[in-house]
């Protein structure tokens, strides 16, 4: 009786008991802190990647399909550390008729399809184009997998769209693409 009084009255294991139980809870707000990190900054990076080749590509007022395709080799680098496989990227260029009716002059593409020549772009914002204009569509995608998986289990895709106007010509023309 008298040992079971001295145990109840010792209290020199009571921080460990107190880590035991907090240690789990702690490690899974650390990770889960971790996985959203990485996953806000490869959205960043993947929006980054879609303004900056859009960007480069409306810096001149004409382009080879050699140099687009340079372009894209940038994009891989903005997207550094994360790995490149899963991202797509994708230039276009847009055009007004007098109408304000939009269609694409050319576009290129790495990863994923280029839009036809002629073809309507769907989901296009309003005041992005007007009558008579052209404009530089620059588009990423990128499939992000989480490192550890228990935050965000499922690949979770960011498509970034930007839109930018030619700085040197009225359209940027590309004989090859």
């Amino acid at each position: 009786m008298q040992l079971i009084r001295r145990l109840g009255r010792d209290a020199r294991g009571v921080a460990a008991v107190e880590f035991a139980l907090l240690a789990p809870i702690l490690l899974l707000l650390y990770f889960g802190v971790v996985e959203l990190t990485q996953g806000v900054m490869t959205e960043q990076r993947a929006a980054h990647t879609a303004s900056t080749i859009g960007d480069l590509a409306s810096q001149s007022s004409s382009v080879t399909s050699d140099e687009v395709d340079d372009i894209f080799k940038v994009g891989n680098t903005i997207m550094y550390p994360y790995p490149t496989t899963p991202l797509q990227m994708r230039v276009t260029s847009l055009v007004a008729d007098a109408k304000g009716n939009v269609t694409v002059a050319w576009s290129r593409a790495s990863g994923m399809s280029a839009l036809a020549k002629g073809s309507t772009v769907a989901g296009l914002p309003g005041n992005v184009i007007s009558a008579n204009e052209s404009a530089i569509m620059g588009e990423a995608h990128y499939t992000y997998n989480s490192v550890f998986g228990q935050v965000m289990p499922r690949p979770v895709v960011f498509n970034e769209t930007y839109y930018l106007r030619p700085r040197l010509s009225t359209t940027v023309t590309c004989a090859d693409c």
